[in-house]
């Protein structure tokens, strides 16, 4: 026989035990692998806040099986989703004819036969308490079922319940991609651009004329940083005589101070000498401060900043780890720059305003900001800061290039000492700066900053004949991360920050922490996580349910999983509006006792429940992981910080699945 049960608001959590060890008594007894044990708790607890009958059937193996999807209503504390009920494996059990029903106060379904699913005769009679008073209804399949025949499927699931919110459609059970539908649709991360703008094209010294080049000039290259070092140490004296005694360094500088930093600039332009720079080729000039008080640059290269120095002399803005460097720091310092921690929104904030502040005081040197926040190999552009565009006064672009054929100077994954030595042991090195015409802002730019930045950096590809692409400081730091961690090809890690930020809300300190979990699941080392893998890594045994689960971060549809894909999933778990009420709800869902935690026992029937098959040692290994404090018991902080730390195993703790927001 089959197992049908019939259950209506349990009186107790006694019934629900002694139902439950009645069904576990029965499998023993008829040694019937294909019945699975369906979690009664689950029906007992929703009996507590729901209002009706419920009917779990499994029935048969056939040549034609049906599927039923019913409607629903009331779950109080769930009012804010719409979800069917059944959450976990199909359950599977060969069918018969006629399915029994114990008592009045259950459901009766007719025309099943031989395994077939009639989908005109099916009719359920319904006694459902409401308001204190029986009332009996009797609905055919239009007005209460939807019937779908489902050829030769080996099982039909029959799950009919009048306690839960919105519509019960085993379909989209059934054809569901993943398990996270419910969330709505992830957003569209389009292709991944194939260009690397942090690669330094020449890291390897390859060919003899390089090699000959380098023995010719190495005596040469000990005169030059000589000299180099003696002009920096000029420079320095310089600066410190033009500072000594001013501490007012948030108003303008004096002028005759500002005069006397004529002799640390015209150091910095013969130390560009002595790297190979005897001559620069400029094309345009440099507009009036009046005229345009920002200029934004593309950056290459180290050289960049000496060169500007030495041209415009601006306030420039760098990264506040600049400022503790010896002698870097007291020049910059005389530049009256303007610090910013790139990794902190809070820091590009504040940075914005001073920003601003100097940009519309005339007394202050024009304000330089490099708005891709670090160097690229000048091969593309990467996402725009928007601290130089968001005071929306006007900008001039400048686009700088080093033309070469051996030797690229980008400094991008290349050690400074490396670029260095290769730069002071070349002939000569070339340098074009073009000054761009002054770009203004339009009245609807001037309160978006977003879209002028892009009218800005659409100018300079134009002008540099480059495409642009959403990476973004955070994708360098990836890639860092990525070759400390000894991965191989560190570079495609990079997934486009600027993008994951805008999408998910997602930091860069996140970013790295998800890459690091990421690693540490790719036991293959590929780049890579198979199916395999991941739901090893999970401690999730190999189910439908799980690989729906992986289904949702497989965008592609490949059976593997890319950091990119695996990065973007989780944020979309973990910045979801609803991922807070979510993960009370499944906090409070499970604590079935309501005593505030979780005990183990709990956490390993939910778990039995939704992964039947689920193995003893995965069942510790998902203990260990939730119960942090190791005190035996699961309270709301050590779950909180569980979906933290694994917000894909949000859906494993749902009381329902394919959950539709209103």
């Amino acid at each position: 026989l089959d197992v049908c049960v019939c259950l209506s608001r349990f009186p107790s959590l006694l019934w629900w035990a002694i139902s439950q060890a009645t069904i576990l008594r029965f499998l023993q007894e008829e040694n019937r692998s294909s019945v699975v044990y369906i979690g009664l708790q689950y029906a007992c607890h929703l009996s507590k806040h729901c209002r009706g009958n419920f009917l779990i059937v499994s029935c048969g193996r056939g040549e034609g099986v049906g599927r039923i999807s019913c409607r629903g209503r009331g779950m109080s504390q769930l009012q804010q989703l719409k979800m069917p009920l059944l959450h976990g494996e199909d359950r599977i059990a060969n069918g018969r004819e006629k399915f029994p029903v114990p008592d009045d106060d259950a459901q009766e379904v007719n025309g099943v036969e031989n395994g077939r699913c009639d989908e005109t005769e099916v009719a359920v009679r319904l006694n459902i308490a409401e308001n204190g008073h029986s009332q009996e209804r009797e609905r055919g399949s239009d007005d209460l079922c939807d019937t779908e025949m489902l050829g030769d499927a080996d099982r039909c699931d029959v799950f009919q319940s009048e306690g839960a919110l919105g519509r019960v459609d085993s379909r989209s059970h059934l054809q569901a991609q993943n398990a996270y539908s419910f969330l709505g649709q992830p957003p569209s991360l389009g292709a991944m651009p194939s260009i690397d703008p942090f690669r330094n094209h020449t890291e390897q010294i390859v060919g003899l004329y390089e090699w000959l080049k380098i023995l010719i000039c190495l005596p040469l290259a000990f005169v030059r940083i000589i000299v180099a070092l003696l002009l920096t140490l000029i420079g320095y004296l310089l600066t410190k005589l033009v500072l000594l005694g001013w501490k007012e360094r948030e108003t303008p500088m004096p002028r005759w101070r500002y005069n006397l930093m004529y002799g640390t600039r015209i150091c910095a332009r013969f130390i560009l000498f002595c790297f190979g720079y005897h001559w620069i080729r400029r094309i345009g000039k440099p507009a009036k401060r009046e005229i345009a008080p920002i200029v934004v640059s593309n950056h290459v290269s180290y050289t960049d900043p000496i060169f500007y120095f030495y041209e415009l002399f601006p306030s420039i803005v760098s990264s506040n780890s600049h400022d503790g460097i010896a002698i870097l720091g007291t020049v910059i310092r005389a530049m009256q720059v303007i610090l910013v921690d790139r990794l902190s929104s809070e820091s590009r904030k504040v940075a914005s305003r001073e920003i601003k502040r100097k940009a519309l005081c005339n007394d202050f040197p024009r304000v330089m900001l490099f708005p891709e926040g670090t160097t690229t190999n000048g091969r593309s552009l990467i996402f725009f800061q928007l601290g130089a565009f968001s005071s929306g006064l006007p900008v001039q672009p400048v686009v700088i290039r080093y033309p070469h054929v051996h030797f690229d100077v980008s400094w991008g994954k290349i050690s400074v000492v490396k670029l260095i030595f290769r730069m002071l042991t070349q002939f000569h090195n070339f340098m074009e700066v073009e000054f761009l015409p002054v770009v203004y802002p339009s009245p609807m730019e001037k309160s978006r900053p977003l879209s002028f930045a892009r009218k800005v950096r659409h100018t300079m590809a134009k002008a540099l004949n480059v495409v642009e692409t959403e990476y973004s400081y955070g994708d360098l730091v990836l890639a860092v991360k990525a070759s400390e961690l000894k991965l191989r090809s560190a570079s495609s890690y990079m997934v486009e920050m600027a993008k994951m930020e805008k999408l998910f809300n997602i930091s860069t300190k996140e970013a790295c922490a998800s890459l690091e979990k990421f690693v540490a699941m790719d036991s293959s080392h590929s780049g890579c996580l198979t199916e395999d893998q991941f739901l090893e890594a999970l401690d999730l045994p190999k189910t439908t349910f799980s690989q729906k689960i992986f289904g949702f971060f497989d965008n592609e549809e490949q059976g593997i999983i890319t950091f990119r894909e695996f990065l973007a999933g989780s944020a979309f778990i973990a910045k979801h509006q609803h991922f807070g009420s979510l993960s009370k709800t499944a906090f409070e869902f499970c604590d079935f006792n309501n005593r505030g935690f979780l005990s183990q026992l709990e956490v390993e029937q939910r778990l039995r429940f939704v992964f039947p098959c689920i193995s003893d040692l995965q069942v510790h290994q998902m203990l260990k992981k939730l119960d942090i404090g190791g005190n035996e018991h699961v309270s709301w902080d050590d779950f909180q910080l569980f979906l933290k730390n694994y917000p894909e195993l949000l859906v494993v703790f749902l009381p329902l699945m394919n959950i539709h927001a209103q």
